[in-house]
């Protein structure tokens, strides 16, 4: 019988993932991760852990399985919370809940897995996993969007390895959301109807200003408003010798100067905000509402614009470098001159936009068919075709 060690999260859908498996005949052991202890550092008073722990613990008794509780917190520490405090300290913007997919989940609590002699390792992601083999037999993983399109969370997963999804198990992938819920009720699991969680990876609800204010000083600074007809949105084109040219030219960031715009506030530490942010501005007196369309965290100064279609949201190309590139299906690596067109986002629940990667010496290009608003440095860059999501990099 083959063993299988669920991530129990305390909600609904490992809870429904470690019944399904159940069923499937596997020898389903629980683990819930507690990737959390640091009292110096509050999360919030919603921080839900115990409760999330007891919720676990039930449902392995109700479904009659094996459970204990990790300790992952010092890795979650060292691998998650503190590349986040690098991260936002250098004006970027990162993705914790990829990381810790990548790092933690299959990674740290992958190999305790496989310590207790699992093959699986088994979590509650609404994605699927594939598998093609070569005329030698050699076997090639795919990750695959989840049927419910409301809830696919292949994005989550945009760093696995071939090593790890070859290990990896997404039994729920195959079911929509209210088909789980319906499931859950049926077999009388207590995580029925409990809300989904929306903080970071089993820790609960992040008041991310709040959390970034434990480690990063306030520093007051200026607000800067930057007018719609800022010169630098049409700058001239030159002319381009090459593709390669163009793409570096489009993808250049716009720079701004306090000159450039009229100080319309204050704020308390521009590394506590990020690209296309409209909340916590707190300045009024404009038609529209102010977005963020620049951080500079050297000057400490937020750079806003007017309404959500202002110019200096948008962009239409960005580049990863290549130590920044991931690619899911390295048979379907790019080679230097290589390009593909694939369906991307930049963020979970966008909507895939089509794009096209150029692969030159330095890293890839992606150049999107229409602008994209909020590109961020530090966010993951997600790149499909069909319903498979062939590989990510981070923006530089």
């Amino acid at each position: 019988m083959k063993r299988v060690v669920v991530g129990l999260s305390g909600g609904v859908d490992s809870s429904v993932t470690a019944y399904l498996l159940k069923q499937q005949g596997y020898e389903v052991i629980g683990l819930f991760m507690k990737n959390w202890h640091d009292d110096s550092v509050t999360i919030s008073n919603e921080c839900p852990w115990l409760e999330d722990s007891n919720d676990a613990m039930l449902v392995a008794e109700k479904l009659d399985i094996p459970f204990q509780v990790v300790d992952l917190s010092q890795a979650y520490q060292e691998r998650i919370v503190d590349y986040m405090f690098e991260e936002y300290e250098l004006g970027r913007t990162p993705n914790p809940d990829v990381l810790c997919n990548r790092e933690i989940k299959f990674d740290v609590f992958m190999n305790i897995a496989l310590d207790l002699g699992a093959d699986y390792v088994a979590t509650g992601h609404y994605c699927r996993k594939g598998v093609i083999q070569d005329s030698q037999g050699k076997s090639t993983y795919k990750l695959k969007s989840g049927i419910d399109n409301n809830k696919d969370q292949s994005y989550f997963l945009c760093q696995l390895s071939q090593q790890q999804l070859s290990k990896a198990l997404f039994p729920i992938g195959e079911l929509t959301k209210p088909e789980v819920r319906e499931m859950a009720k049926e077999i009388g699991l207590v995580t029925a109807d409990k809300k989904d969680s929306q903080g970071l990876c089993f820790i609960g609800k992040v008041r991310l200003p709040e959390f970034l204010q434990q480690k990063l000083q306030p520093k007051e600074g200026e607000i800067v408003q930057i007018p719609n007809t800022f010169e630098g949105y049409t700058r001239s084109v030159p002319t381009f010798k090459n593709k390669e040219e163009e793409l570096a030219f489009y993808s250049q960031k716009y720079s701004y100067t306090i000159s450039d715009g009229k100080k319309v506030g204050k704020h308390q530490g521009a590394h506590y905000f990020t690209k296309g942010q409209r909340k916590g501005l707190a300045v009024g007196g404009t038609q529209e509402p102010l977005f963020v369309i620049e951080t500079d965290v050297k000057e400490n100064v937020i750079y806003s614009g007017e309404g959500k279609s202002h110019p200096g949201l948008y962009r239409k190309v960005l580049f990863v470098n290549n130590q920044e590139t991931h690619w899911i299906r390295e048979d379907l690596t790019l080679k230097v001159g290589g390009s593909m067109e694939v369906m991307a986002r930049i963020r979970y629940r966008q909507p895939l936009q089509k794009a096209t990667l150029y692969q030159v010496a330095s890293g890839m290009y992606v150049e999107f068919d229409h602008p994209q608003s909020a590109i961020q440095e530090g966010q993951f860059v997600a790149w499909h075709t069909n319903d498979e999501l062939l590989g990510s990099g981070i923006i530089s």
